[in-house]
């Protein structure tokens, strides 16, 4: 099953399971028109053939204590397959980065940030990003407003 193959009751399912995941069978019956066991089919499908990835919860950043989300571009001091492979391990461990891309235009990587507070990104910047072999610029840009989030957030105890 690909994007091209979905009718419109699979879009009609994926569409409720964007407003709600947790949507039983017999509730998006109600919502597409369809018998509780054809949702069930059909949502099974989706989960198999990889087009529903998993399922998460919405959650308020500022209340788990992650008030300060930032945006940055990073170049590379010298890009090259093994610093690309040596910067992505680098990346995956920084509980801080909690999405990364890497992008066409001035800089190599954008990545997602989140901290406590200015204090802590400001030590993240300087202790983690700034004297790092492998990256010869940083250009940060703190969120003034989050518009739309729906990214995962590290919720490890010794992150609040």
């Amino acid at each position: 099953m690909t994007g091209t193959d979905l009718d419109g009751f699979d879009i009609a399912i994926l569409s409720a399971l964007q407003q709600d995941d947790a949507l039983t069978a017999a509730a998006l019956s109600e919502v597409v028109n369809l018998s509780p066991s054809q949702c069930a089919r059909r949502r099974s499908a989706l989960e198999s053939a990889g087009i529903i990835q998993g399922y998460s919860i919405r959650r308020d950043a500022d209340a788990l204590g992650l008030g300060l989300r930032a945006m940055v571009r990073i170049t590379l001091r010298r890009p090259s397959a093994d610093s690309d492979a040596d910067f992505i391990r680098f990346v995956n461990a920084q509980r801080q980065i909690e999405s990364a891309y890497s992008i066409s235009g001035d800089a190599d990587y954008v990545l997602d940030v989140r901290c406590r507070d200015l204090a802590e990104f400001g030590t993240f910047v300087h202790e983690c990003l700034l004297f790092h072999p492998l990256i010869g610029q940083v250009r940060s840009d703190v969120v003034l407003r989050t518009v739309k989030d729906r990214a995962a957030l590290d919720l490890r105890p010794d992150r609040r």
